[in-house]
């Protein structure tokens, strides 16, 4: 019998996209990321999935991006174990379940308050240690965690659904609020998001999309004088591209030498603060 979760929004169901994508690469022969929970939610829910046109390459793209996240925050919380982790649009994803945070960080996932019920219904406490449900962009949901802890923050997909504007007031906010941390996000060239809107693959992204893009990794630094760039990770250049499939790894071998044709793709952007 399928899971009945809460009506969603065309701006929370893009959490669909990334779900479906993780559990379509748990599927693969050699999958990326291997989350075996988005797969278990994807069969759960009764929810047409083959309206999102997701191809394997796509469900690869998606996997790939969660699992660097997963890495940045790993090795955070590795080297602070008191630290506060933050995924901000956590959607359905069970990061704390993949990452393994020790008893003393605390790891929360902020979402819409209908979203966070989804994910209680279909999530186990494990895999969502701290849900917190409130619009990102809404300062309150902030003032409730401490403010003497550093900090670990990743975003995968949210900064397709903030203005720029939006986005800098954000970073600022939380930048202002932890002493010190680190921030990861998946970057969207130009390129990307005007491929984005003529792609089959995840048309119920393009209505509520709203970030014109950025070239440019080192642009957010703008957006609050504390926050330096760590790394710019070129997806094409990790070294989980030799599991992809044939067709896939050559294409993208052929793309790696270049930066500029790397950064029309998957990219992470990593800053700290």
């Amino acid at each position: 019998m399928a899971v009945a979760i809460p009506t969603l929004t065309p701006l929370q169901e893009t959490l669909w996209l990334t779900l479906c994508g993780r559990a379509l690469d748990n599927r693969l022969p050699h999958p990326i990321l291997g989350d075996e929970m988005a797969d278990e939610i994807v069969r759960a829910v009764d929810y047409d999935y083959e309206k999102l046109h997701i191809p394997s390459a796509s469900a690869i793209f998606i996997a790939h991006r969660a699992k660097k996240l997963d890495e940045i925050a790993q090795r955070f919380i590795a080297r602070h174990p008191d630290a506060i982790g933050l995924d901000l649009g956590a959607g359905l994803d069970s990061r704390a379940l993949r990452i393994t945070p020790p008893p003393t960080a605390d790891w929360h996932d902020v979402d819409f308050p209908e979203v966070i019920t989804a994910r209680q219904r279909l999530l186990p406490e494990r895999a969502r240690p701290h849900d917190i449900g409130a619009d990102v962009l809404d300062p309150a949901w902030l003032e409730a965690l401490p403010t003497d802890r550093p900090a670990v923050i990743v975003a995968d997909g949210l900064i397709a659904f903030l203005s720029e504007e939006e986005m800098s007031s954000l970073v600022d906010r939380l930048i202002g609020h932890f002493p010190s941390g680190e921030i990861a996000f998946n970057g969207y060239s130009k390129f990307a998001v005007w491929a984005q809107k003529h792609a089959a693959v995840g048309k119920n992204v393009v209505n509520v999309a709203k970030f014109p893009g950025l070239d440019d990794p080192r642009e957010p630094e703008r957006w609050n004088p504390r926050l330096k760039l760590v790394k710019e990770i070129l997806m094409t250049r990790e070294p989980e591209v030799a599991e992809f499939p044939t067709a896939l790894r050559l294409l993208t071998r052929l793309s790696a030498p270049s930066a500029a044709l790397s950064r029309k793709g998957n990219v992470i952007l990593h800053y700290r603060f």
